[in-house]
């Protein structure tokens, strides 16, 4: 039987330390407004699950949306500026 002790060594030679790098952090802060709006959109839906929506839920459910999708607008339009070396 061949013993893979010598393969380890290669494979844990750098250690997890389990925490985000910087740019992770970044991506993370950048990503932060469309976080919270989709937080929000489910917060409206989790409401409606054991009773009937109301007009006043179905109104917080399309403003929810519509600001998902304002955020996932944003959050495009700033990655397209970063590549494009924000020059507009």
């Amino acid at each position: 039987m061949k013993s893979i002790a010598a393969l380890q060594a290669v494979v844990t030679a750098t250690p997890f330390d389990g925490e985000p790098s910087d740019a992770e952090l970044d991506a993370i802060e950048q990503e932060m407004p469309l976080i919270l709006a989709k937080v929000d959109l489910l917060d409206a839906q989790i409401m409606t699950l054991d009773r009937p929506a109301t007009e006043l839920d179905e109104r917080r459910i399309r403003r929810a949306r519509n600001r998902v999708m304002a955020e996932r607008r944003n959050l495009t339009n700033r990655a397209g500026l970063a590549q494009a070396g924000g020059a507009a």
